[in-house]
């Protein structure tokens, strides 16, 4: 474990706050080189009303999780997050996980265990240090 990854994960959560999803808020960093290179939390794509759930406390389709967010991000920002560390406050899920591999993320620190770990595994399959830290 790295000095930081408390403080880097506690700064995640305190991000995930921003989000205006009611059943979960997750929050996400990318730093590299001891600086954070982006940031993101779940939510709705740019341009679309700030509302996570449907009328039945149904997550809606086309809502972005953290991760997702923080990757595209740095994707516009011009900056690589080749070799960088991911810090999410919950374990990756498979689809964000896929993200993560393309992004060139070498390491992922989360907090919470999300209920399916097809995510984290294959970040470990894919060679990517993953890291649950309380």
């Amino acid at each position: 474990m790295e000095k930081f990854d408390h403080s880097y994960l506690q700064m995640a959560a305190i991000w995930a706050q921003n989000s205006y999803c009611k059943r979960r808020k997750v929050g996400a960093l990318i730093v590299k080189d001891r600086m954070i290179i982006s940031d993101g939390y779940n939510g709705t794509p740019s341009g679309f009303e700030n509302i996570c759930e449907d009328e039945n406390g149904v997550t809606k389709p086309y809502v972005l999780h953290a991760e997702a967010n923080a990757i595209t991000k740095v994707a516009k920002s011009g900056n690589s997050s080749q070799g960088a560390t991911l810090y999410v406050t919950a374990s990756p899920c498979l689809e964000c996980a896929k993200l993560i591999i393309q992004a060139g993320i070498a390491r992922v620190v989360y907090r919470d265990e999300y209920r399916l770990t097809d995510g984290v595994d294959l970040l470990r399959k894919a060679g990517i240090k993953v890291e649950k830290v309380d």
